[in-house]
């Protein structure tokens, strides 16, 4: 073990955070999900979906035998939607394939759908106390600036320097620890703006710092302008308490999804309605636009509520539409997995004189 690893391990046991929910009842299960959940997203986010996460499906076998709408319906909110379908796709693997048993080296659960190789070191070394190498944001984070790595962290050449370093300072023994200590302080004193330099463990040996300038590490990622999309959301509505929702294909855009149905921007409500022979509308509320950004695109959404005249007599089980009871999706009872997009529109009905209440 060398110093570094030494005195991160030896701050962590003192100062580290050790109370979060995934840090209790350690397994691998709990892990692999806090870990996937954790992937560009914030720790206060994350906390409460994975209690809740957890209350639903305790263990593998629970995620495996759910539903993905169920899966889904519990990432609501989270975003990155692929990590839940993942999960899914791998707890089903883990029980058909290694008999519910989580694989415990590193190139197996690489196999996995959604586990990639820091994921992995992180599974087997909190897990199962083995060695395992990680390099998520946070470690990215620490490692630059300890270093003085040049160059943003996503290009390949600067990506197999860092994990060469991280390679090097993980210790043979203690792995666990050492693993939750270097996540730790780059979530906690080496953040990105502002980090605390004099409470850290290795400050005195960090090039970053000797430099003067640990904020310029890592180098962030080249900035490119993002295009700009626009689209229709039509929420429809009939007997007051129905609206009609629409699933996504599951290897697109909100994969697996509800949403209320989309279309191009230029399409009438006339032309929706014929459609999808849903009759005329009693109201319409052409509602302001709003923005959903995605990592690669701006998403402007035009929403439009239509109060049915008549009872529809389309068949909604064709083209993954289904008329769902408002209330239900108020009360949050339903277990269908709902777009960010979708919750604010379903949202808006509540304060429209258009409105199923």
């Amino acid at each position: 073990m060398d110093s570094f690893a030494q005195r991160v391990i030896a701050w962590h046991k003192q100062h580290g955070r050790k109370n979060l929910p995934w840090q209790q009842d350690i397994n691998p299960y709990r892990v692999w999900v806090s870990e996937i959940m954790l992937q560009q997203t914030q720790v206060t986010t994350v906390i409460p979906y994975f209690h809740k996460f957890m209350d639903s499906f305790p263990t593998v076998n629970k995620l495996a035998a759910a539903s993905l709408d169920h899966v889904l319906h519990h990432w609501t909110g989270l975003g990155y939607y692929a990590r839940a379908r993942n999960l899914h796709r791998a707890a089903r693997m883990v029980v058909n394939d290694f008999h519910g048993e989580f694989p415990t080296d590193v190139d197996a659960l690489t196999e996995l759908p959604g586990i990639g190789q820091s994921t992995a070191g992180a599974i087997v070394s909190i897990a199962g106390n083995k060695r395992g190498v990680i390099l998520d944001g946070n470690v990215k984070r620490v490692l630059t600036r300890f270093h003085a790595v040049s160059g943003y962290p996503g290009k390949s050449e600067v990506a197999r320097q860092l994990w060469a370093l991280a390679d090097e300072h993980t210790p043979g023994e203690e792995t666990g620890t050492y693993t939750q200590a270097i996540m730790d302080l780059g979530a906690t004193l080496c953040v990105r703006k502002r980090p605390a330099c004099t409470d850290c463990p290795v400050h005195e040996d960090c090039r970053a710092r000797a430099l003067g300038t640990p904020e310029q590490f890592p180098e962030p990622k080249p900035k490119r302008e993002k295009p700009v999309r626009s689209a229709r959301f039509f929420v429809v509505t009939h007997l007051g308490n129905m609206v009609l929702l629409q699933q996504r294909p599951t290897d697109g855009l909100w994969g697996g999804l509800w949403t209320p149905p989309e279309r191009a921007t230029d399409t009438t409500v006339e032309d929706f309605l014929d459609e999808l022979q849903l009759g005329p509308a009693a109201r319409i509320h052409i509602a302001p636009d709003f923005r959903h950004t995605f990592t690669h695109f701006h998403l402007d959404i035009e929403p439009v509520y239509i109060e049915l005249q008549n009872i529809p007599e389309m068949s909604v089980a064709e083209g993954g539409y289904q008329w769902i009871q408002f209330a239900d999706m108020t009360a949050n009872n339903t277990t269908f997995g709902l777009s960010a997009p979708a919750v604010r529109l379903l949202g808006s009905l509540q304060t429209l004189e258009l409105s199923a209440t």
